[in-house]
């Protein structure tokens, strides 16, 4: 993680209403028990996705109510050959991806743990992605370039948690906010393909 991201976090914006662009809330301040970097380092290390489908290098701060995450779109990510050549940009969906991994999975992840379940359990378990709303895009992102995702719990009710995500520059500007719904606990199956 670049320290110039570690820096600005105090000063990080994310969109509270996609219907108003112009209306920012600070994302990074004020909450109390906030996550230390032991449990911050344990949810990164349970977030089942990987590389080359890893969109988060770093968690800045988690708490019962939001999540602040970063991640550099390094040059040779997969996409960028055909998304598009000559002149890559950032695909949409793995914007919402990258929302959705911050916002519903490392939350989920992070709430599961302090409910108490044990790493073990939550390691054995996935988060399916179930629902994206209210999606806008509102700048692009170019390869190279680092981001901060945020993401606000709007409800957790028994599986099922929702999330109001954003994704902007390290200047503040933004690039896309939407909700996101995923649906956990369910037990991931043997992979008959490594077996």
């Amino acid at each position: 993680m670049a320290d110039n991201a570690t820096d600005s976090a105090e000063s990080i914006h994310c969109l509270t209403s996609n219907a108003d662009a112009g209306h920012v809330a600070d994302n990074a301040g004020g909450a109390s028990g906030k996550a230390d970097k032991n449990m911050i380092r344990q949810v990164l290390s349970l977030i089942p996705q990987q590389r080359p489908f890893r969109f988060i290098d770093d968690i800045l701060e988690v708490d019962d109510q939001r999540i602040t995450a970063v991640y550099r779109f390094r040059k040779d990510e997969f996409f960028y050959a055909g998304h598009f050549p000559g002149h890559p940009i950032t695909p949409g969906v793995i914007l919402i991806e990258a929302m959705a991994q911050t916002g519903v999975v490392a939350m989920g992840i992070y709430l599961l743990l302090k409910q108490g379940v044990p790493a073990a359990d939550v390691k054995r378990m996935t988060t399916l992605f179930a629902f994206a709303d209210e999606i806008e895009f509102t700048g692009m992102v170019a390869p190279g370039e680092t981001v901060i995702i945020c993401g606000e719990k709007q409800y957790l009710r028994k599986n099922t948690l929702k999330t109001r995500g954003c994704i902007v520059r390290e200047n503040g500007d933004p690039v896309c906010a939407g909700v996101m719904t995923g649906v956990g606990g369910m037990v991931v199956a043997a992979n008959p393909i490594n077996s």
